[in-house]
């Protein structure tokens, strides 16, 4: 297949991308390779991809020196007439697209409360211009992710896709249902097929130093202190980056039906809601030393649990998770450790 794959330098899309190349498929990546964390993580990313930060200059496609299959370019999605003119001129030189698979976004949920500004214009300008692509050139399927952030404080459990997500609580979770809207009304209008993924606490190698279990083992690694919200009274549903990379692969070679409309939404999670204690105490044991702990209360826009009900995803992908967090945090304290030897941090 001919792919695009936007937010390539970031921790689903890097791992999507490089799965797709060692298929033996042709990659364009898309990635604005901000600063909302590292830009050196991306572009070690990027690295392990063929692409050298050297050549990678805004606007420019760059070749890789590894998969001879993959072009990157640096470029914010929100740029619509750059974009699209980047994407004519890929067509051009290598033929139609087959799969577009949209992970850029601007991440994270506490960040919102600070910058909405950045959420609005690269998760719902940018999403847009990404739709308006596949209408102008008729893509055969769309896939994008969504988050399990959209079930925001709903009580019931396990999060199904057919429960009502009318009410979040982040900005971030906001315009991460806004996309599945936004989707549905193209399918319906225009006939595009489109996959949405809610995904679930993704954690694995080449992560993002955001989320809690990369802080954590950074505090940890320094002998810091860790912040343990809600005096840890929290549950997620951690999900490894391997069993997400298969659900997205899965997601896309199954284009949804025309009926009503050719859209589709389910979870990826690994169906298990995990005490954020008991995640602590593996991610110890990974990295073999303790955290000191440092309980807090309950940040703004945090929910109490997550879980996946993904009874949909089985059906309809069949696709399961099958990597526990002894075996996920394993991998990734075994990476951890071994890329900060090599950069000399933290």
């Amino acid at each position: 297949m001919n792919c695009i794959v936007t937010g390539a330098a970031g921790f689903i899309g890097f791992h999507i991308a490089k799965k797709l190349l060692e298929q033996g498929h042709r990659v364009l990546g898309i990635d604005s390779v901000n600063d909302y964390y590292a830009v050196s993580l991306k572009q070690d990313r990027l690295k392990e991809l063929g692409i050298k930060p050297g050549e990678l200059r805004y606007g420019e496609p760059a070749a890789s020196v590894v998969f001879p299959r993959f072009q990157c370019i640096q470029l914010r999605i929100e740029e619509k007439d750059r974009l699209s003119n980047a994407v004519n001129d890929y067509i051009h030189a290598y033929g139609a697209i087959d799969r577009i698979i949209h992970l850029a976004a601007q991440a994270g949920v506490r960040y919102s409360l600070q910058n909405p500004e950045a959420y609005i214009s690269s998760n719902i300008s940018g999403f847009l211009s990404i739709l308006e692509i596949c209408r102008a050139l008729s893509i055969p399927h769309l896939v994008y992710a969504s988050s399990s952030s959209v079930y925001g404080m709903n009580a019931k459990r396990p999060f199904s896709v057919h429960d009502p997500v009318d009410h979040p609580v982040s900005l971030y979770a906001a315009t991460k249902r806004s996309h599945e809207l936004m989707a549905h009304t193209y399918a319906h209008l225009f006939n595009i097929p489109v996959t949405g993924l809610r995904f679930f606490t993704v954690y694995g190698p080449w992560g993002r130093p955001d989320m809690a279990y990369y802080k954590f083992s950074l505090a940890i690694s320094n002998g810091e202190p860790i912040d343990v919200y809600n005096n840890g009274e929290m549950r997620r549903d951690f999900t490894y980056i391997d069993d997400i990379v298969e659900g997205v692969m899965k997601a896309s070679a199954h284009i949804p039906s025309p009926a009503p409309a050719p859209c589709r939404i389910y979870n990826l999670g690994n169906n298990h809601a995990e005490e954020l204690g008991v995640f602590i105490e593996t991610l110890e044991n990974a990295l073999g030393k303790k955290a000191v702990k440092r309980y807090l209360p309950l940040q703004d826009g945090d929910v109490l649990a997550t879980e996946a009900d993904i009874e949909d995803t089985r059906r309809d992908l069949g696709w399961a998770p099958h990597t526990g967090i002894d075996e996920g945090l394993t991998a990734f304290a075994e990476w951890f450790t071994e890329y900060y030897k090599k950069t000399d941090e933290p």
